[in-house]
């Protein structure tokens, strides 16, 4: 079966069984298989809707009316919830990838299955490609809304060995959890904002600055992350409590990272409906 018609199958699939995907989602996650690998909801709303006001006008209208009306805050968590569901059990390794401290992802043998790399230039294909329907083009915006966060939560561009930091244990408030989920919810849930409240409290940036964030390729973007993430993991240790201290160090760089996610993801957008 090739990519193309296994991907349209995915999508009729998913839009035929959208809303009971969403109730088992909602009201049974403990059997779903769910897991958090990447911002949570709220860091990606926050994401999304930072994205929202950067949009040219031409651009939201082009997605309000492929999204059916669906925000970009609300999309982006699609990626997700169809974790939930076997049947797109390919798309996971689009979250992230992993390659040593010293090698470079140009050099790094690539995986066979995809990384999140390949995975945004695939949606981006996809989006320009004229003879794409609009359900492929909604399957795949979605998934670029949720990805374009993935890139810029710095434990996505992690090491293989401890699966992006998922089997590094730490301690948060002395409760046991790894130092990938205090980088995907911890720090932001223990923030105690809503996504909304994230997005309208972002950075005011000058027009130098403004400039310089969205500067660059999504290649780059990902190098920034992954220097983020060695200076994550050097400042880390194996079984460290985490507290107020940590948040104080390393919550500010959280909220930078959202902000960029946003902006560059509408950098992307309004460059595919100008």
């Amino acid at each position: 079966m090739s990519q193309w018609v296994y991907e349209y199958i995915c999508v009729k699939r998913n839009v035929m069984n959208a809303r009971i995907l969403f109730l088992i989602i909602l009201f049974l996650p403990i059997f779903s298989g769910y897991s958090t690998e990447d911002w949570g909801r709220t860091g990606h709303r926050a994401t999304g809707e930072i994205a929202e006001k950067h949009l040219t006008k031409k651009a939201r209208r082009a997605i309000k009316k492929l999204l059916n009306g669906e925000s970009l805050a609300l999309a982006s968590t699609f990626a997700d919830e169809i974790k939930s569901d076997p049947l797109f059990k390919p798309y996971g390794p689009w979250h992230y990838v992993n390659f040593p401290f010293e090698e470079t992802y140009e050099t790094y043998p690539k995986s066979e299955k995809g990384d999140i790399i390949v995975a945004i230039n695939r949606c981006i294909s996809i989006l320009k490609d004229e003879t794409s329907n609009n359900a492929i083009k909604a399957f795949h915006l979605k998934m670029l809304v949720h990805l374009m966060g993935d890139l810029h939560q710095p434990l996505h561009i992690g090491l293989a060995e401890d699966r992006g930091g998922n089997d590094f244990q730490v301690q948060w408030f002395s409760e046991g959890t790894n130092l990938h989920a205090v980088w995907d919810t911890k720090m932001i849930d223990s923030y105690k904002m809503s996504y909304t409240e994230l997005a309208s409290n972002r950075a005011q940036l000058s027009q130098a600055q403004l400039q310089a964030i969205q500067a660059g390729t999504v290649l780059d973007w990902m190098k920034e992350s992954r220097e983020l993430c060695k200076t994550i993991y050097a400042q880390s240790k194996v079984g460290d409590e985490l507290r107020y201290e940590y948040m104080y160090l390393n919550m500010n760089l959280a909220r930078t990272q959202l902000q960029k996610g946003g902006i560059r993801l509408a950098v992307i957008l309004n460059q595919l409906f100008q």
